[in-house]
């Protein structure tokens, strides 16, 4: 089993925002429940998908799922938190205070049902208890506006990683759990699979573009630039480090020439600084923080872009939105199934075994989505944060 894996993650079901014209862009939420549910597939291929290591173009796309998909829900997050505490004008007074309530009782219900999942023993690094942390480091910036968001996103990026890296020297393995054991504190922020130390930079460039007007083409035009750009930053530079650095790549052994962008490397060594030369998806670098965040924008751009431009893509893709605007339900639905099936070896199961969790999200999905607004986990967050409504 991998060391690391990829989950979905919460995100918010909100209107989208209003235009100067007073109508809500319908393909811009649609958009962004599509491109969760691409990233819910991205997790399905890395959890019960097949081994990328057997190679082909089979295994290809079952690697291009590692680590990027869960980069794209953190990305995510940052627009949920802006959708909850006010898009286009950050909320204050009694509304602000409901709204910082609401993000808080998400955090930490999510702290405690990543906890209780992780205690069940299921074979995955479940992110829900990361996840929840990760919304309330970044609350006290919901009032940023995009360029400020951005520099914060940045400097994080290119420091917070280099943090970590000494910290974890320092630490070794003395905060990472056993299986089924709880993340505590040093796990969630150092030591884990997700820490947040080098996750957040995600969520932070995710508030960042949600406060654009992402209905103008420029802007869009501008954010698949600067994705691109990434990319190319993180990935491009990791691969030209890893090939003149001097002893790279001894350092870091015989998966050096993948580990400027695939997991089949392995994972970073505690004993070498070269790994910080890496992008794989799970080295946490500021390469690979880059390069997860370039992959994050476009595809956030082209969805949005893809459902505005052909309006016959909602009906054509109306099964992977309506896995999109559940996406905490069809994340607890795989680990679920998971469990009940008994799957042990993640990744490495067979090919039909990953469309039997699609199709099943797919069909469950669109039923239940053609009776109810929310889905059924989804409506239970809803109902517990409604409680921030009795705050004066």
């Amino acid at each position: 089993m991998t060391q690391y894996s990829d989950v979905a993650t919460p995100v918010v079901n909100a209107p989208a925002p209003v235009r100067d014209s007073g109508k809500a862009p319908a393909g811009r939420l649609i958009g962004l429940d599509l491109a969760r549910g691409l990233a819910v597939f991205g997790m399905y291929a890395a959890h019960v998908g097949p081994d990328p290591d057997q190679g082909g173009v089979i295994g290809f796309l079952m690697e291009l799922a590692h680590g990027r998909s869960s980069a794209l829900f953190a990305f995510l997050a940052g627009f949920a938190v802006v959708l909850i505490t006010g898009r286009v004008t950050p909320k204050t007074g009694r509304a602000g205070r409901q709204a910082v309530a609401k993000v808080v009782i998400r955090a930490v219900i999510l702290l405690a049902l990543g906890t209780v999942l992780t205690m069940s023993g299921i074979p995955v690094d479940v992110i829900l208890a990361f996840y929840g942390l990760y919304f309330l480091l970044v609350l006290p910036l919901y009032r940023l506006g995009s360029g400020p968001l951005a520099a914060i996103a940045v400097g994080t990026a290119l420091v917070l990683p280099q943090v970590l890296y000494v910290v974890q020297q320092v630490i070794g393995d003395s905060g990472v759990p056993s299986p089924g054991e709880p993340d505590g504190i040093v796990s969630l922020v150092f030591t884990g699979a997700y820490p947040a130390l080098t996750w957040i930079p995600f969520v932070i460039a995710g508030m960042a573009v949600a406060r654009l007007d992402l209905a103008a083409t420029a802007v869009r035009t501008d954010l698949a630039l600067t994705g691109a750009a990434l990319m190319i930053a993180g990935y491009g530079g990791s691969w030209l480090a890893l090939h003149v650095a001097p002893g790279a790549a001894n350092a870091i052994g015989a998966g050096w020439a993948s580990a400027w962008w695939s997991d089949t490397a392995g994972y970073p060594s505690g004993d070498t600084p070269a790994w910080l030369l890496a992008a794989s998806p799970h080295s946490e670098t500021t390469l690979s923080i880059l390069g997860n965040t370039g992959v994050a924008i476009m595809v956030v751009t082209a969805c949005l872009a893809a459902t505005d431009a052909f309006p016959r893509l909602h009906s054509l893709a109306r099964p992977v939105i309506a896995v999109g605007s559940m996406s905490l339900t069809a994340y607890v639905f795989h680990l679920v199934g998971i469990r009940f099936l008994g799957i042990e070896e993640l990744p490495g199961s067979p090919l039909y075994v990953l469309c039997g969790f699609i199709a099943a999200a797919l069909v469950f999905a669109t039923v239940w989505s053609r009776f109810h607004q929310r889905g059924p986990l989804e409506w239970l967050m809803t109902k517990a944060t409604d409680l921030a409504r009795h705050i004066r």
